[in-house]
């Protein structure tokens, strides 16, 4: 199973929106809401180089936020993310 997260903050529309396509394609995930948990902060500007929201890793690997999931999505990336980590 992959390990996916995704880093999110409050108020964000963006980060919801990645969480319900998330949902919807059944992927489970952990959330870093950095809004509560400010190590977070630094956590994802050290694995990703970014202070954006969201964004979404697959073992590791960034995907990035909501327009880059809906696209990897749509292309069919993100289940050969999802299905290599499986």
């Amino acid at each position: 199973m992959a390990n996916v997260t995704v880093y999110t903050t409050d108020p964000c529309s963006f980060c919801v929106r990645v969480k319900q396509l998330l949902n919807a394609r059944r992927v489970e995930f952990d959330e870093i809401n950095l809004a509560r948990d400010p190590d977070g902060r630094a956590e994802l500007l050290q694995r990703t180089g970014m202070m954006s929201f969201p964004q979404v890793l697959i073992n590791d690997e960034l995907v990035g936020g909501f327009q880059e999931t809906l696209a990897a999505d749509q292309s069919g990336r993100l289940a050969e993310l999802l299905k290599a980590a499986a």
